[in-house]
């Protein structure tokens, strides 16, 4: 893959990034708080934010893995929502773990 191309991946990323982690702030986050969701699902299955984030994105996690392996058939749409929803639980994790520190 040239450069142009992957640097047209990545900005498009980024920008999809931006627009899906706010769009989903309005209808997951309150009282200002993003992480509100992981926070009330480790209260309820008395565990901790972080393992109650990781067990949302294993569901995308085996997507991503159905992808690879085949047992998905891939089209741009799939490959762009797969990959971007794992690139978004692996931010909201890095939140989650900065948030403990």
């Amino acid at each position: 893959m040239k450069t142009k191309e992957f640097d047209k991946i990545l900005t498009n990323r980024l920008a999809q990034i931006k627009q899906i982690l706010g769009s989903k702030a309005e209808e997951y986050a309150q009282d200002n708080d993003r992480l509100h969701n992981f926070k009330v699902a480790a209260t309820m299955n008395q565990t901790t934010p972080a393992i109650a984030l990781w067990g949302m994105a294993t569901k995308h996690l085996v997507s991503v893995t159905d992808l690879i392996n085949g047992k998905l058939s891939p089209s741009n749409e799939m490959i762009d929502e797969k990959v971007g929803d794992m690139i978004n639980y692996l931010i909201l994790l890095e939140a989650v773990l900065k948030e403990q520190v």
